[in-house]
């Protein structure tokens, strides 16, 4: 069972998650919140294992509110869900410490498969945003134009960022590099704890900051 809080200042928005989320056997919204400070009140009470966070809300905006839950319930993971799709806010909002980042405007699978891949530990973007995210990566300065230090990775593991980076599923890295999913599970594991990076989004944060990956290398 998933638990979940509802971070939304509009009562009908809140109650139309909870509506669609709850026709679900494994997931359960356990609180619902009008603003960032009283979501923290509400995560910090339940400790869910995620939250549904608004981003333009009154009293605490949903970034803040994302960062201070990152700090109250480490373990809590947020999924931002927004009508705004500015690259300002999904950067600031993975800077925060959210794990996914979608659209208000997504069908009600999509949302149920969001909250389902964010809680189980995976990172999710809308590939739109993605996409922009990765653009506004490549025109950042790096010093000198090197590539940062990958920590202890290996060869292999150096290959299974690459690929991760460039959006693919751990299905895809495995035909990629001819190897099964279960291995590629163990390699980005091994990757995020050596690098110690939170999730997959930041992986892709690093892997273009870094220098590593260029958009639209191969």
């Amino acid at each position: 069972m998933t638990s979940i809080v509802i971070a939304d200042d509009q009562e009908l928005v809140r109650a139309g998650f909870r509506a669609i989320l709850e026709t679900h056997d494994d997931l359960e919204v356990v609180g619902e919140a009008a603003d960032g400070a009283e979501a923290l009140e509400v995560v910090r009470r339940t400790r869910p294992d995620l939250v549904l966070m608004d981003i333009r809300m009154p009293n605490l905006d949903g970034i803040a509110a994302t960062a201070k839950v990152a700090q109250a319930s480490p373990s809590t993971r947020v999924l931002i869900l927004t009508t705004f799709d500015a690259d300002a806010y999904v950067y600031d909002a993975i800077e925060a410490g959210a794990s996914g980042f979608l659209l208000k405007d997504v069908p009600r699978d999509e949302l149920v498969r969001g909250v389902r891949t964010v809680a189980r530990g995976d990172a999710l973007l809308a590939p739109a945003l993605t996409r922009r995210l990765l653009e506004r990566f490549a025109r950042l300065p790096r010093p000198g134009g090197s590539v940062a230090p990958v920590g202890d990775l290996t060869d292999r593991e150096t290959d299974v960022l690459r690929l991760l980076a460039r959006g693919l599923s751990n299905a895809e890295i495995g035909e990629e590099l001819v190897v099964s999913s279960a291995t590629v599970k163990t390699h980005v594991a091994a990757v995020l704890g050596k690098l110690g990076l939170r999730d997959r989004v930041q992986a892709v944060i690093f892997a273009y900051e870094s220098g590593l990956v260029e958009p639209g290398g191969r």
